[in-house]
């Protein structure tokens, strides 16, 4: 493993929404030193905008259902509208961001979602073998800043929309083998909160046994669950740590007082 650091960063939640938070949170994502990589979702737009065009967003524990239409809706809010926004301001602060779907230069291909209990359309699973590590480690080692969105590929011309906390969450597993990766996952709070109307209810670290435990008082649930079980996935497959914090504090993460830390112990 190369003794180089990466941070992959997620951003999603209500900041995406907010011009101003997302501003703020991109001059300190720009600030942050050596190798990054920034995932993004995007959902309450494309749901808006979906509603405009006349399109009803289905949602089933927290995931998109994604038909045909709704596919082009979130393709272009993704892979376009936030996409471009975002690269466009970190240029303005002075990080050499470049936007990527999974097509763009193959770096990261998935299956579409088997049906079971429910039909999800055209949502992609992204299988281990799924991240094309060489081609992000080019366009790191050539001083890009890759900015993805959560529009994936299956290889044989098919766009899917991928859950945005599975992409980081991969590609950390995927680049851990290349780099020592920290996961850091940002949205509108401090962290995991005991309580949810209190920001300073954060917990500090949290480890598998006490995810259960939490999970089984419900404390932790809808959205949070997949988002740490993923978390969980990627500490135990080599991920260095993974953080989830506030946005707006992500400059305190250099100094390590940045919002939940998760370990396996």
């Amino acid at each position: 493993m190369s003794n180089s650091t990466l941070h992959i960063i997620k951003i999603g939640g209500n900041v995406i929404d907010d011009s101003d938070q997302l501003m703020i949170f991109l001059e300190k994502f720009a600030a942050i030193p050596g190798k990054k990589i920034l995932v993004h979702g995007g959902g309450k737009i494309a749901t808006r905008l979906a509603s405009d065009l006349g399109l009803e967003a289905k949602m089933v524990d927290g995931r998109r259902i994604t038909d045909e239409k709704m596919l082009d809706v979130v393709t272009m809010v993704y892979a376009g509208l936030t996409s471009k926004n975002i690269v466009a301001t970190l240029q303005k602060y002075g990080c050499d961001a470049l936007g990527l779907s999974g097509a763009d230069a193959n770096v990261i291909k998935a299956i579409k979602r088997p049906v079971k209990d429910i039909d999800y359309g055209f949502a992609g699973d992204i299988l281990a073998d799924s991240v094309n590590t060489l081609s992000i480690k080019k366009f790191l080692d050539a001083g890009f800043t890759p900015v993805f969105s959560a529009i994936t590929h299956n290889g044989n011309g098919q766009l899917l929309n991928t859950n945005a906390d599975t992409i980081a969450s991969s590609l950390a597993l995927a680049l851990s083998e290349l780099y020592e990766t920290s996961l850091i996952y940002c949205f509108e709070k401090n962290g995991v909160l005991t309580d949810i109307s209190d920001e300073d209810s954060v917990i500090e670290s949290i480890n598998v046994e006490s995810f259960e435990k939490l999970k089984s008082q419900g404390v932790i649930s809808e959205g949070m669950i997949p988002k740490l079980d993923n978390a969980f996935n990627a500490i135990s497959k080599g991920v260095k740590n993974v953080y989830i914090g506030n946005a707006l504090n992500l400059h305190l993460f250099q100094q390590g007082k940045f919002g939940t830390c998760l370990a396996i112990k």
